[in-house]
């Protein structure tokens, strides 16, 4: 019995890792007579977590907005547009280089009727598009029907996400050739598990962190006090046990102090205001300011402290108090008298992973920061000849100063240019900004190589080794990015940088293009050749779609391969020009009407490949069977070519 159990459990699993029909949002309708002249038809939906579903009217161009269509209507009219109820996420989209407005967990949309008189019938749907942040769902629609004495028969709307999964009538299918359109859905998972990112978000935020923490250590503020700092606690008492136990309770007070402050900043924005903070023109002008001032305070301009008093009454409390307390407020007293040289870094650190959205991503990266932190001072009680050997302060911790100040000016460019494409000012396109970072970095090699003199550097005039090296590297990095001037792709800043779509001059013409929109029509084209075909089911408003062509299709050897061994057919599921005459399919046992080409795609992915995100990638021979695992979003350039190699070895 237990092993039949078992078995079921694994075949379940089994069925549920290769599912890839995608069910985030759930509509229902509600008819609402509000008067005898008036009736509202109500739209709520409920969002899985990190999904988000988009409002109304944002414009061509963008992303799919919410729409009331109607196929049949008698005896009311529409007053006005679909309306959103509830509050609303607004922030700019670098990728559609517009503000876009959407929910998250829950939804409403309302529309107003006005009843005319006699009989009355309505019916249309709801279309939707909706997103997280790997993939999109194609245009979906809400079917409603109501009439008289529909206010009772309001029902849950079918989404069109859970039909796909199950069966086709593909003798009914609008092809020119059925056998291209044959569900291929068992073959396809044979090949395995989607490929699509691992999750590494928390991992990066800790990174970030601890490389923070690096950074602060070598800093005038931080350095001078280790060994003071060990050398107290060791000397301290007679046992030395205990001066090792208080030194590394010492650094995990470093360690509450920061996650604390993390946790504090969740609580008073939440994960999701942090997230829309990091979208919102007005504030990354504000975090671009915060950041140009702290680059001029690690440049030598001034100082940024906290009052004086407030370290001085820390630091008396610490030494009227013993045991733990004593300890924490010793630790307490550290983050202050340091905080002109690891607010600057703290500060960026926090902005940065406002962008996770997640509610424990300050925390994680401030638990990195502290654990770099601490880490010398509970090393160094441990092995105290250690102190022995560590560098004496002197300039070269001026130099780090330095150094971040180039960077924190760098990272002030980004958020700029988030504000000028919200604000459409174009002040700061990709050449411009490549530019100014051309000229930091450059500047930052020079500095490095004794060329620039700030207000706190000595006067050696010496240039040791590894200073000599990051010199080199800067400088490199300053040559490579030249040739993004005239449009080169530079996947190393494409994070960072503007979109490729504001380059005012571009030399660099985009390598990879459709061979065709239509399925059937390339199907038999790649026969005649005797090529295999990458599909690719895309969106215009499908954001990871375009960071996908953004920074893996410009690859050399990526776009080789689909250029010149591939028929690359681009089916776009949000295409809104009408089919000649609408489409009857069954689906599932469901009677289903294909009203757009985009409609005709969407059908083609969910009751072919039993999917429904993009993007979605691909590979089938002649006859439309699947020649690898698809793809999904994921910007490893390594694991698509390979996607695209195997796919390719299969074929032949």
């Amino acid at each position: 019995m237990k092993k039949s159990l078992l078995s079921l459990f694994l075949l379940l699993t089994a069925l549920l890792v290769q599912a890839q029909i995608l069910d985030p949002v759930t509509f229902k309708t509600e008819w609402k007579k509000v008067s005898d002249e008036k009736a509202e038809i109500v739209f709520t939906a409920t969002i899985d977590p990190g999904w988000h579903v988009y409002s109304t009217d944002l414009g061509d161009g963008g992303p799919v907005s919410a729409t009331f269509n109607v196929t049949q209507m008698q005896g009311a009219e529409p007053v006005g547009k679909l309306k959103p109820v509830g509050k609303e996420v607004s922030g700019f989209d670098p990728l559609f280089e517009m503000q876009v407005r959407y929910f998250e967990k829950t939804a409403q949309f309302v529309q107003e009727l006005k009843l005319t008189g006699g009989a009355c019938r309505v019916e249309g749907y709801l279309e939707y598009g909706a997103c997280n942040d790997e993939n999109c769902l194609p245009p979906t629609q809400v079917p409603f029907s109501f009439g008289d004495g529909a206010e009772a028969g309001a029902a849950l709307a079918e989404d069109g996400t859970k039909l796909g999964g199950g069966t086709a009538d593909v003798s009914q299918s609008p092809a020119g050739q059925p056998g291209y359109w044959a569900p291929v859905i068992d073959e396809l998972n044979a090949f395995g598990e989607t490929v699509a990112p691992r999750d590494l978000s928390w991992l990066y935020v800790f990174g970030m962190g601890f490389l923070g923490g690096l950074l602060a250590l070598f800093t005038p503020c931080v350095w001078p006090i280790i060994p003071m700092t060990v050398s107290f606690f060791l000397k301290r008492t007679k046992d030395k046990k205990k001066g090792i136990r208080d030194a590394c309770t010492y650094g995990a007070a470093i360690i509450v102090i920061y996650v604390a402050l993390g946790l504090v900043i969740t609580a008073l924005f939440g994960a999701s205001a942090l997230n829309a903070l990091s979208t919102n023109a007005v504030f990354n002008i504000f975090f671009c300011l915060l950041l140009v001032v702290f680059a001029a305070s690690f440049f030598g301009a001034f100082e940024i402290t906290l009052p004086s008093k407030w370290s001085n009454a820390v630091d008396s409390k610490a030494e009227q108090t013993t045991g733990l307390i004593s300890i924490f407020l010793m630790a307490f007293t550290l983050s202050l008298v340091s905080f002109s040289c690891t607010g600057p870094i703290i500060g960026f650190l926090l902005v940065e992973v406002s962008t996770t959205g997640s509610i424990v991503g300050p925390a994680i990266g401030m638990f990195g920061f502290a654990l770099a932190l601490a880490l010398p001072f509970t090393l160094f009680a441990l092995f105290p000849s250690w102190l022995k050997s560590m560098p004496r302060s002197g300039g070269w911790m001026n130099v780090i100063k330095v150094v971040l100040g180039f960077i924190e000016l760098a990272f002030a460019l980004k958020f700029l240019s988030v504000a000028d494409l919200a604000y459409g000012w174009h002040i700061l396109d990709r050449e411009t900004f490549l530019a100014l970072w051309i000229v930091l970095f450059g500047l930052l090699g020079f500095y490095l190589l004794g060329k620039l003199k700030f207000p706190h550097d000595d006067d050696d005039t010496k240039v040791s080794v590894p200073r000599f090296f990051l010199a080199l590297a800067s400088l490199a990095f300053a040559v490579y990015m030249v040739p993004g001037l005239w449009g080169a792709p530079l996947k190393a800043v494409s994070a960072f940088a503007p979109p490729l779509q504001t380059q005012d001059f571009n030399l660099y013409a985009d390598e990879v293009h459709a061979k065709f929109t239509d399925y059937d029509t390339g199907m038999a084209y790649a026969r005649q050749q005797g090529k295999p075909v990458m599909l690719d089911f895309t969106g215009y408003g499908c954001v990871n779609c375009r960071k996908m062509e953004l920074s893996v299709w410009t690859d050399p050897k990526v776009s080789s391969l689909i250029n010149d061994d591939y028929v690359l057919i681009t089916l776009y599921v949000d295409d809104k020009t009408p089919l000649p005459a609408p489409i009857q399919v069954m689906e599932n046992g469901t009677e289903r009407t294909l009203r757009t080409v985009g409609d005709k795609w969407s059908y083609l992915q969910r009751v072919k490949f039993g999917a429904n995100a993009q993007p979605f990638y691909v590979l089938i021979d002649n006859d439309g069977h699947p020649l690898n695992k698809s793809y999904s979003y994921d910007e490893d350039i390594a694991k698509y070519v390979d996607f695209l190699e195997t796919g390719l070895y299969n074929y032949k």
